[in-house]
């Protein structure tokens, strides 16, 4: 029989918490990028097809960022049970900031076009 389970070191689970609201969050990327490319597609031809392309790359590394960034807060928390090693989390919100850009861009586009 194993031993006791170590200290419970976040009783509220947050970190598994906002890590599975950045994979919802990717997600939902994800789809409106195809989603939206789909749709400007008949107007703006290839170009649609790019941006929901760059879309989905900003998906993908939202996913991985955030993936690398609740690993990090896990073994902060599990090594020193504080943050002191965890740096700040800017990558994945300029990502979600440069895909709002870039939808915005896409429908003005597919406005102007039409």
């Amino acid at each position: 029989m194993s031993g006791p389970p170590g200290p419970v070191f976040d009783d509220g689970l947050q970190a598994e918490r906002t890590a599975l609201a950045w994979r919802r969050t990717a997600l939902a990327m994800a789809v409106g990028a195809v989603v939206g490319g789909r749709l400007a597609a008949p107007a703006l031809g290839l170009a649609a097809l790019v941006v929901a392309g760059i879309g989905l790359a900003q998906a993908v590394a939202v996913a991985e960022l955030s993936w690398r960034r609740y690993r990090s807060v896990h073994r902060s928390l599990s090594g020193h049970g504080d943050l002191t090693g965890v740096r700040a989390a800017g990558l994945p919100i300029a990502a979600l900031a440069c895909s709002g850009v870039l939808v915005g861009l896409l429908a003005l586009a597919f406005v102007l076009a039409g």
